[in-house]
């Protein structure tokens, strides 16, 4: 069931949360776990983690991956920006993660709409953790 929104004034028709998500995903590369573990040590592939920093504290992390808050994602990547962070120049294959997968389709879409091409890895850090991959704690540094 929708919930009112009293004080927004919104489009009609509003896309629903399923169909948000599913349009994301349908509309970037979309990997499974065991593709990005095959993949995430090879040179050239930056796996980005873009959980809330209390998430990478409370369940750890991959191993391997570079944190960046969902938030900052479009100014550290765009290279007219100037807040771009220089170790994307040498990413051959960019990959997105979150918990679930939501974010991270949602992220990769919002990256494809400016023109930079990555994936997201679906089921997110929860299903990377039900099939028993390698993971670390994240020790801030």
């Amino acid at each position: 069931m929708r919930r009112e929104i009293k004080n927004m004034t919104l489009k009609s028709p509003v896309v629903d949360f399923e169909t948000m998500i599913v349009n994301a995903d349908n509309a970037v590369t979309t990997l499974t776990p065991e593709d990005v573990d095959a993949r995430r040590m090879k040179p050239g592939t930056l796996v980005v983690d873009i959980r809330d920093i209390r998430e990478l504290e409370r369940e750890g992390r991959i191993p391997g991956t570079k944190h960046i808050p969902r938030g900052m994602l479009e100014f550290w990547m765009h290279p007219d920006s100037p807040y771009f962070k220089d170790y994307f120049e040498d990413a051959e294959e960019v990959i997105l993660h979150c918990n679930r997968g939501w974010r991270s389709a949602l992220a990769a879409k919002a990256l494809l709409d400016i023109g930079i091409e990555v994936a997201h890895m679906d089921g997110g850090f929860t299903d990377w953790l039900q099939k028993d991959l390698p993971t670390e704690s994240y020790v801030k540094g």
